[in-house]
Formats: structure tokens, C-alpha cells, sequence
């Protein structure tokens, strides 16, 4: 055989290929996933001027929509949410169970007004649309193709009812929840998702977005907001806001002027606590709330934000989550205020980190929160709770819930995984979703142990942070996490096959 001679200079020759080729397919594929990672967002762009004295809040939103879907556009669909608080709404905002603690006062309304929409100045169509005029319709005027973009100016005002809700005033704050037109989410296959309204739950869906937001307001009131603060400005007894938030899901603040204001840092995360002047529950309110972040982190994963305000409120119902801001309300009794906390900080992994469909898969973030909760009360036993007494009782409550509704009934739909409106009462709302979707958590979790179950909780958040999960989308993180089948158990629970005994 010959033998075949290399020189030394051509080995160098060709190890200096290689090298480089390698580094260019490495360099390539980071620069790939790069590009995954940072995803261009649709962004919101708002200056807002509030007037306490008509409770009206005037706005210019300019939005700008990235096609990130796989679909060419020639027009939008946005939540028109306030409109759902006007008069003659067809759709009841609270249960007639929670009128009386709804109105301080009496019956009251607000909505939503659309002034006009704009492109570069120059006019587009748009509609009011919805069975409860719940979707503002905007024609682009354009095709908009995948990877492309197009920006629009939106001039509304929103007045407020006088309710003690995510969207009203009370005799305490002021609640600027879902106030604005945000674009409806959007599914191949499927199309815009429209849902209206609902008692039950929290109906809402969204992607995150880029936010910029300009907001003037008097003087006297305190706000406490999602995203970040710039700087602030006051003028002739107006201060004017600059806010910041990137990769949020959605944008809410509260005003008052009985706030009283504390803060904590845990990690890069600076805690806010407001409570109203002369409560004497500031300090061991934001101490568990600090906790609930600590404890999240590390049983989950970083908490992304600079900033978590956690605020005291007139809610109906004992709490609401929103991007850096969860609201408390302040008809929490004092032995209920740190699990209603926790829940609700809890919500920032659940939902706003990871996004669902809270329409119609409520379970998702609402049952996977609720035993969050009591993983966190597990965590720090100088709480006091004890974590299989806290599993016994919901047994227990479930399963009456159960044994009440078939005795009065004759039946009653243990199924979890339905849109808000097939939920015929709140209590059955509750039990499918908390109360049913903690137990299926747990159920889970002793099926897989310990340390498979963790392993999956944080491999989902890293997997969806920014992102939208459906059910098959956390079924396929579980079973990838822990090495099991869990789709057929998991479903049995959701459609109501499982006989909690």
C-alpha cells in the first residue's frame, strides 16, 4: 500500500479550516437561537391624562402590531374590556351574589368611547363590533405578511363606573384594569379569539408586548403601576409619569390618595407594599411578600422584572394579578392576607410569565397557582399552615361541593377544562378550577416524586416564559421533565372521569 505523505504546513492548513468552519456553525447556530430568544414584540405606545373630578381617563394609544404568525393581515381585533361595564351590557360583570359588595354606592356604569383611528395621519375604518360591543374592529388598509409590521393610532377615553372592581373606582383607589384596546389574541387555525366578558374568573388572553405609557393624573394621588418608573414631573398640581414595561402581558395601575408606601429588594427585584395610611399591617405585608418571590424563584425560576407592587384595593373578590402589580382587596380579613399575597405573586410565574388561555382553560394558571400557594406555605412552616391539612380541607371542600350539587340537581360537571361560560356558578367555577386543579397538581406530583415534579415546574417556566401554553403544550413539558406517559391521567382529571374519594 503507499503510503501517503502529509506536510506539516498543510496540517496547519487544514486544522485552520476545520477550526474556523466549527466556530462559524457555532457562532450561526447561537445567532439562531438568538434570534428565537428576542423574538421582535408587538408594542403599545399610550400618552393618558386622568380627571378625578369626571372619573374619565383620556388616551392616545399608538399600537404596533408584529406579524408573528404564519397568516397575512388586513385588519385587527382588539378587546374593547371597559365596554362590558357600560349600561345595557348583556353580559353580568359580577354574580348576583357579589352586587351589593360591587356598588359602594349604587348601580353605576362606565365604558369605552372610540374617537377615531389613524394611520400616518390619515383615517382608517374601523367597526364596534361583539355581541356586548366588545371588539373594536380596525381595517390596515394594507396586507401585513409574516415578519412584517404596522403601526396605528387609536384616540379613546374611558369613563369609570363607581365599583369596587378591576376597572372603577371605590371609596379608596381608583383601578385602572384592562382601561384600553389591546389586539385579541390570535390562533392559527382557529382565528381571533373574541370571548366575552365574564363573572367567572378572569377572562382574559393575551401576548406580551412592549409597553411605553405617559400618564398624567393629580398630584394628591399616589399611583402604583405596572412596569417601570422613569421619571415624574409635577406641574400646576399634575404629575406626569413616564412608565416602561418590556415583555409584559398586559398593563394596569392604581391611584389613591390614602396610600402608604414600603419597599423591599429580593435579588434584582425591588418589592413594593402599598397599604393605606395607618395600617398596621404594611411591614408584615410586604415581609410575606418578599418571601413569596424569594420562595418562587428559586422553586420555579427568576422572577424577570426589576419591579413588583403589590397594592392594597376596593376588589370585590380577594385579589387580581397583573404584569408587576397584583391588587389586594382590602376586604381580606388579616388571617387571610398573606395566602391571598402569595397566591396572587404566585400568579406572576403563573400567567404572566407563562400565559394561557384563561377563557377557556382557566385550570391552567388557576389550579397550578392555588398549589403554588401551598407549596410556598410548605416551604416557610413559621407560617403556620400545615401543607397536608391545607390538601385535606380542599378534599373535603370538593368533595362537598360535589355531594351538594348532586343532591340539589341531580348531577353536577366535575369537568376542568371548559370556557368560563359553562361554568353555571362561581362556586362550581372555584372547585373545577382552584380547588380540583391544586388537588390534580398534587396528584401528579405523588404519582412522579419530588424531584421530577420540581424538575417539570421549572423546565415549563423556562420552556414558556414569554409565551402562550395550551394543554397539550404543558402535557408535552411534564412528560418530557419526568420521563412519564402523564397524558391520559392528566386528561381523565380535566374531563371530569376522576372520582376524588
Amino acid at each position: 500500500m503507499k503510503k501517503i505523505v502529509i506536510n506539516k504546513k498543510f496540517k496547519i492548513i487544514a486544522v485552520a479550516i476545520l477550526l474556523a468552519l466549527v466556530i462559524f456553525l457555532v457562532t450561526f447556530l447561537c445567532i439562531k437561537g438568538l434570534k428565537e430568544e428576542e423574538l421582535e414584540l408587538s408594542s403599545y405606545k399610550m400618552e393618558l391624562s386622568y380627571n378625578d373630578e369626571s372619573k374619565v381617563l383620556t388616551g392616545q394609544e399608538e399600537v404596533t402590531f408584529v406579524n408573528n404568525y404564519d397568516n397575512m393581515f388586513t385588519y385587527l381585533y382588539m378587546h374593547l374590556y371597559p365596554n362590558a361595564f357600560r349600561e345595557g351590557a348583556k353580559n353580568p360583570i359580577v354574580a348576583s351574589s357579589d352586587i351589593d359588595s360591587a356598588y359602594p354606592n349604587e348601580a353605576s356604569y362606565g365604558s369605552i368611547k372610540i374617537e377615531g383611528v389613524t394611520k400616518e395621519g390619515q383615517p382608517l375604518n374601523y367597526t364596534i363590533e361583539g355581541e356586548d360591543q366588545n371588539i373594536l374592529k380596525v381595517e390596515l388598509n394594507e396586507e401585513v405578511y409574516p415578519d412584517e409590521q404596522v403601526s396605528f393610532t387609536i384616540e379613546f377615553s374611558t369613563t369609570l363606573a363607581n365599583i369596587n372592581h378591576r376597572l372603577g373606582y371605590g371609596n379608596n383607589t381608583i383601578n385602572f384594569g384592562n382601561f384600553y384596546p389591546i389586539i385579541c389574541m390570535y390562533e392559527s387555525g382557529v382565528g381571533f379569539k373574541t370571548d366575552l366578558y365574564h363573572s367567572n374568573g378572569d377572562p382574559f388572553y393575551s401576548e406580551c408586548a412592549n409597553y411605553e405609557i405617559k400618564l398624567s393624573y393629580p398630584s394628591n394621588l399616589t399611583l402604583a403601576s405596572s412596569g417601570q418608573l422613569i421619571t415624574t414631573e409635577t406641574t400646576n398640581d399634575i404629575t406626569t409619569a413616564q412608565l416602561k414595561g418590556d415583555k409584559i402581558r398586559d398593563f394596569c395601575f392604581v391611584l389613591s390618595d390614602k396610600f402608604s408606601h414600603a419597599s423591599a429588594k429580593v435579588g434584582n427585584t425591588v418589592i413594593n407594599y402599598y397599604g393605606y395610611q395607618n395600617d398596621n399591617n404594611i411591614n408584615s405585608s410586604l415581609e410575606v411578600s418578599a418571601k413569596a418571590v424569594e420562595t418562587f424563584n428559586s422553586m420555579f425560576g427568576q422572577y424577570p422584572y426589576s419591579q413588583l407592587s403589590v397594592v392594597k384595593a376596593n376588589f370585590l373578590h380577594g385579589g387580581m394579578e397583573y404584569p408587576n402589580l397584583v391588587i389586594i382587596s382590602d376586604d381580606v380579613s388579616s388571617e387571610d392576607v398573606a395566602y391571598v399575597i402569595v397566591h396572587e405573586i404566585a400568579h406572576q410565574w403563573w400567567y404572566g410569565v407563562v400565559g394561557n388561555d384563561e377563557y377557556n382553560h382557566a385550570w391552567m394558571d388557576e389550579g397550578l397557582t392555588e398549589y403554588s400557594t401551598m407549596l410556598f406555605f410548605e416551604e416557610n412552616e413559621s407560617y403556620g399552615e400545615d401543607f397536608d391539612q391545607m390538601i385535606d380541607n380542599a378534599t373535603t371542600n370538593y368533595k362537598t361541593f360535589v355531594r351538594v350539587y348532586t343532591n340539589v340537581t341531580g348531577s353536577v360537571d366535575t369537568s376542568m377544562d371548559r370556557p368560563l361560560s359553562q361554568f353555571n356558578t362561581e362556586p362550581e367555577y372555584v372547585q373545577c378550577t382552584y380547588t380540583k386543579g391544586l388537588l390534580m397538581f398534587n396528584s401528579i406530583r405523588e404519582t412522579v416524586g419530588d424531584r421530577k415534579f420540581f424538575k417539570a415546574l421549572k423546565d415549563y417556566y423556562q420552556d414558556f416564559a414569554y409565551k402562550n401554553a395550551a394543554p397539550a403544550d404543558m402535557i408535552a413539558s411534564f412528560n418530557k421533565s419526568t420521563g412519564y406517559d402523564l397524558e391520559g391521567f392528566i386528561s381523565s382529571w380535566l374531563n371530569g372521569e376522576v372520582v376524588i374519594q
